[in-house]
């Protein structure tokens, strides 16, 4: 295993700025995730943002992302495409408090646009720095693990929403491992995840997304932690009340 050693981070924390043009009636300052805090702390190593679909955990992925000057569809800070302008205005309110340091990566991997970032890089050549793949002809899965193999090199803030998408179980596996080893050199994760075994990675922060706002969690306490462990251990009184008649 590759030993992680200590280092400051590259974000710290970051705070709300509600200026006049902050409505909180309108999306996405109504969300609960928005609105109910001041100021958020980072783990320098890995911090997971977990929820149910809705409850605003991709806005505030991206928002984070915009914020630290990456693309909001995907890519890094010289990654310039774009399909829609269906990104929020979130990010303008984000003041990242930053690390004194020297970043030499940085990237945001959004699953629903995931497709969209490997048409631009085939389509741009640049097959480099993918292990001289083009991703189209890869599968879903073969992409994002040549992305992450491939094109993360360390030292760098990785920003991922909902990577599990892309990955099998086992493959998620991997992806674990491969996180720890750019852990080891000096990178920090922030990850919106609904997976179980991602969410599984040791001495990280779990942020608990809901209509109640965000609060830090155990992962022995999240719902999807409970709800997968009680299926798998009950599957058959599960399937039978799940699909049970209604007569």
């Amino acid at each position: 295993m590759t030993k992680v050693h200590e280092f400051a981070g590259i974000i710290h924390s970051m705070e709300l700025m509600r200026d006049q043009t902050w409505d909180g009636n309108s999306y996405p300052f109504s969300l609960p995730a928005v609105r109910g805090w001041d100021r958020l702390e980072f783990h320098p190593r890995v911090t997971f943002f977990v929820g149910e679909n809705g409850a605003g955990k991709s806005t505030l992925i991206e928002a984070i992302a915009s914020a630290y000057g990456l693309n909001p569809e995907g890519g890094s800070r010289d990654h310039n495409f774009a399909t829609r302008e269906t990104h929020s205005p979130l990010g303008r309110h984000l003041r990242l408090i930053k690390a004194p340091r020297r970043v030499k990566d940085a990237f945001f991997l959004r699953a629903e646009s995931f497709y969209t970032f490997s048409s631009y890089i085939d389509d741009e050549g640049n097959r480099s720095r993918m292990g001289g793949h083009a991703l189209h002809e890869l599968s879903h899965g073969q992409s994002f693990t040549a992305l992450v193999e491939n094109r993360f090199q360390g030292n760098g803030l990785y920003i991922l929403d909902e990577p599990e998408a892309a990955l099998s179980p086992n493959r998620q596996l991997t992806f674990l491992s491969r996180l720890h080893e750019l852990v080891g050199l000096k990178s920090q994760f922030i990850i919106a995840t609904h997976s179980p075994i991602i969410l599984g990675y040791p001495d990280a922060l779990i942020y608990e997304v809901s209509d109640r706002g965000i609060f830090p969690a155990q992962y022995e306490d999240l719902e999807h932690v409970s709800v997968t462990r009680n299926f798998l251990n009950r599957r058959d009184m599960f399937l039978e009340t799940l699909l049970a008649d209604d007569d």
